[in-house]
């Protein structure tokens, strides 16, 4: 489930599903990844979010409004000590 600025997320399954395809991708090539360690994934995920309008504007998207603003961050929260 590779994302392109066409897709959408649509379920919690399809989430886990692309969460867990980008784990195999670091796993395969995280040495290309441009942030490799988990300090320089957060900054960009932080400023990723943060330029997000730009994004959506760039591709002729509407940025969610009501996205689950919550679940992002208590998932990202959760992984700091669910095993």
């Amino acid at each position: 489930m590779s994302l392109t600025p066409d897709d959408e997320v649509r379920s919690r399954d399809e989430l886990v599903a692309f969460v867990r395809e980008l784990r195999q991708d670091y796993l395969r090539r995280g040495h290309e990844w441009e942030n490799q360690s988990l300090d320089h994934f957060l900054e960009a995920l932080a400023a990723w979010i943060d330029d997000s309008p730009g994004w959506y504007r760039n591709f002729g998207k509407q940025l969610p409004e009501e996205g689950d603003w919550t679940f992002l961050a208590r998932a990202l929260q959760a992984a700091t000590v669910y095993e």
